[in-house]
């Protein structure tokens, strides 16, 4: 009972420093740095060595969190290995991959083996135990972060042939490093032990394998049948980790069965088994996109868990004198990776403007290096947490500098495609209609009742006959090039409206997007599967199948608003407006001398909404909502113009 108790106290502790850890890595973000340096700072700081928080002995007992977060980071791995996105430049990541694995696993354990004499477990170290310790450095030292390149992938909206091949080498690394790992913790094991190295050795390497294989392929199965059940998704996610968590205590099973029933000992590596097991269901089941929204909603939780209980499990006693050691690898690792992603690059025919630049994209590490870098300490208590402390500060270094690096490289590459920055003060009453049919001869029509200069584009497929004598401006364009947009001034234009198909808007959208900086691109949809890809560059999206429908409701809820809104009441407008004059800098909204039937609604600065107030203060850029008469927001267009 006392014990149970102790358990429940232990779990109820460490879960208050989790929910600290959570908020505090969110400071951590807006300085800039790794959401999980935050965990792992809060972990140490709560840790044994500083407020002992987390005791040596919470370390221990919570252990299958450990255990089934490293689960989770195998499922994870083994759902981004998804074939059909890595046939395109599979040639480049052939050779990328076999030249980062061979450079950076053989400096790294080089570097590791002829620094032994400085790191204090190895000292006392034979030859063979020294190797064996050398040789899982440099595997965990291969690996990489799927999750980090992807991050920064979307934040800069990048892509190309260079970014194509990056994520795809990141992605294969993480499957390579834990099968290298795997067959590299059974040759450490064996070298421990003193088995010999012989013929014996590699049959026994060669039936862990397979075995793992086959329980891998066994989980692959108990996760497509928990997937095809109609259950509460909650119950799915806590089967899917329990699933995880007994491989762990199965492969903790056989080995210790083998050490007192056989005369060698039979090292499973569950984490292999984990992303076997993850890898079919991606790529052999109708389950996949089920199951990474399964790992991506559980994943902050485990993360959390999972790098504050890593920095709580840190030995700072060692750290402090190995930090030298773990300088020199991260250094060695830099070199290695440029030397492999060099001569992979050669071998494979890229660039060499890629090959200069591809070693920057390759040195963010976290989940499957710290999870490796665990398990290390799990399977060898010895001397595995020491070995832990020395590869974990490498892995924090790698995880802080990777991502400047990466993004260093993506813009060098020329493959980011963010929004132009722009400063012109002319952009607010000019819009650009694509697409020549009644609705956009409707719309500009109106827009122009509005004082809007409108233009409409058609594209020469379109029937000029539809027009004949029109009050509009019609430009034909050949297509959706950046010389048809200079033609048609877009960088006037704060408004484009795109009535086209969906590729064809999207090429409109990211052409506006990234030359011109356009603020508003509204676009009417139509296939709701392509909702997500306009969602991401800001894009104003009109569904005409719901359109109707969300009109009708706001007319029975609220007649009086939706009919200003769509400006049906006489002599009454609603507007936004951008803040040019400088005097108006800083004047609240309650000193502003407005017309006496105008009403400002909202105020949006950077994205944001702000509620308005008399006390509000107004600054150059925001954008104001105003009602009121046309007159009165005409004079109110002059002052904010000033």
């Amino acid at each position: 009972m006392e014990q149970s108790m102790n358990i429940f106290l232990i779990i109820t502790g460490f879960t208050i420093v989790a929910l600290a850890s959570r908020q505090i890595g969110q400071y951590f973000t807006k300085a800039k740095l790794p959401l999980i340096s935050g965990f792992l700072f809060t972990g140490i700081i709560a840790g044994p060595f500083i407020l002992d928080l987390i005791t040596e002995e919470a370390v221990k007992t919570l252990h299958f969190i450990d255990q089934l977060s490293l689960a989770f980071i195998a499922f994870a791995a083994g759902s981004e290995l998804y074939l059909k996105n890595l046939r395109s430049r599979l040639k480049s990541i052939k050779w990328v991959t076999i030249g980062l694995v061979a450079a950076t696993f053989t400096l790294s354990s080089l570097t590791v083996f002829v620094l032994a004499d400085f790191i204090s477990f190895m000292r006392a170290m034979p030859v063979s135990g020294r190797i064996a310790v050398s040789i899982l450095a440099g595997t965990i030292m291969v690996a990489r972060s799927p999750s980090s390149a992807i991050a920064i992938v979307n934040e800069l909206r990048a892509k190309g042939p260079f970014t194509q091949t990056v994520l795809g080498v990141i992605v294969v690394m993480d499957v390579v490093v834990i099968m290298l790992f795997a067959v590299n913790a059974s040759i450490a094991d064996s070298l421990l032990t003193s088995l010999r190295f012989d013929i014996s050795l590699i049959i026994l390497v060669a039936a862990e394998l397979l075995i793992s294989l086959a329980i891998g392929y066994a989980l692959g199965k108990i996760l497509k049948l928990v997937l095809s059940r109609h259950i509460n998704s909650i119950v799915k996610t806590g089967i899917i980790l329990l699933a995880g968590y007994g491989v762990f205590l199965l492969s903790e099973e056989i080995r210790s069965i083998s050490q007192t029933q056989l005369p060698f000992e039979i090292l499973l590596e569950p984490l292999l088994i984990c992303m076997i097991g993850s890898f079919l269901v991606t790529n052999y089941s109708k389950h996949r996109h089920q199951f990474r929204k399964i790992l991506y909603d559980i994943g902050p939780a485990v993360y959390i868990l999972f790098f504050t209980l890593t920095g709580a499990s840190l030995a700072l006693d060692i750290l402090a004198v190995t930090w030298p050691i773990a300088l020199a690898l991260f250094f060695v690792r830099i070199v290695g990776i440029f030397i492999g992603s060099s001569i992979g690059g050669m071998l494979s025919g890229e660039p060499m403007k890629h090959n200069r630049i591809s070693w920057m994209a390759y040195l963010t590490q976290a989940g499957i290096g710290l999870g490796l870098a665990k398990q290390v300490a799990s399977e060898f208590p010895e001397w595995g947490p020491e070995f832990a402390t020395v590869i974990i500060s490498v892995i924090v270094l790698n995880q802080i500098t990777g991502p400047v690096f990466f993004k260093w490289a993506i813009n060098m590459a020329g493959e980011a495609h963010l929004r132009l920055k722009t400063t012109e003060f002319d952009r607010t009453r000019n819009v650009i209609i694509f697409g020549l049919e009644r609705q956009s001869i409707a719309l500009a029509r109106k827009l122009c009742s509005h004082n809007w200069q409108t233009k409409i584009a058609a594209i020469e497929s379109d029937s000029m006959e539809k027009v004949a004598n029109s009050d509009i401006d019609i430009y034909p364009i050949a297509g959706l090039t950046r010389n048809a947009f200079d033609r048609l001034d877009a960088k006037k234009a704060g408004a484009i409206v795109s009535l086209l198909s969906d590729e064809e808007n999207y090429r409109i959208c990211e052409i506006a997007y990234e030359h011109f900086g356009t603020k508003n691109l509204v676009v009417r949809l139509n296939d709701r599967a392509n909702f997500d890809r306009f969602h991401k560059i800001g894009a104003l999206i009109v569904e005409p199948g719901s359109a109707l429908v969300s009109l009708l409701d706001n007319f029975v809820r609220s007649p009086s608003g939706t009919s200003l809104l769509l400006g049906m009441e006489k002599n009454q407008d609603i507007v936004d407006l951008e803040v040019r004059n400088l005097y108006l800098h800083g004047v609240p909204l309650g000193e502003l001398r407005l017309p006496i039937d105008t009403l400002i609604l909202s105020v949006r600065r950077n994205n944001r909404i702000l509620t308005s107030h008399g006390y509000t203060q107004l600054e150059i850029g925001d954008w104001v909502t105003v009602i009121g008469s046309t007159k009165s927001l005409e004079e109110i267009m002059l002052l904010f113009d000033a």
